[in-house]
């Protein structure tokens, strides 16, 4: 009688690497080291986001310098419908994907002004901190945590 051979156990899938993400901790800069005593939104703490937010925008605006040069390189009248087609759907890809970033360079530069004008850091809507951490993963962020998240709920139950 033939034998079967043992089962083998389940191998584990590789674990994938970390998706590339804009996040500004992965623009070269630290997070945010607290002094003890360091009152919230203390001007080394507002330097430290006012710089992570311009180097943000000098990225997005150098991807724009980079957009407008590809599409001045790559345009070319393809005799081909097919390749005309396809190189207009890969511009519109691009001018969409710009256009998102030039709505978020206005949402940064407007974030500089309320910086300089010492009120970054605070809820839009109840007025407490937002808190270094959340706005160190998204510096534009207006609102804290527990006010994003009744927004986000009543836009999914308008949107149901």
């Amino acid at each position: 009688m033939p034998t079967k051979a043992p089962a083998k156990a389940p191998t584990k899938a590789k674990a994938k690497a970390p998706a590339k993400t804009s996040s500004p901790l992965n623009r070269g800069f630290v997070p945010y080291k607290e002094v003890k005593g360091d009152e919230y939104m203390s001007t080394p703490m507002r330097a430290h986001f006012s710089g992570i937010l311009q180097a943000w925008k000098l990225e997005l605006m150098q991807e724009v310098d980079r957009t407008v040069h590809h599409m001045q390189d790559e345009a070319a009248n393809f005799a081909d419908p097919s390749d005309r087609a396809s190189q207009e759907e890969e511009f519109s890809l691009e001018l969409r994907a710009r256009d998102r970033e030039r709505k978020l360079i206005k949402k940064i530069d407007e974030t500089l002004q309320l910086i300089e004008s010492n009120d970054y850091g605070w809820c839009d809507s109840c007025g407490v901190e937002i808190g270094i951490r959340r706005l160190e993963a998204r510096p534009t962020a207006t609102l804290c945590i527990d006010c994003k998240t009744l927004a986000e709920i009543r836009e999914k139950q308008i949107g149901s």
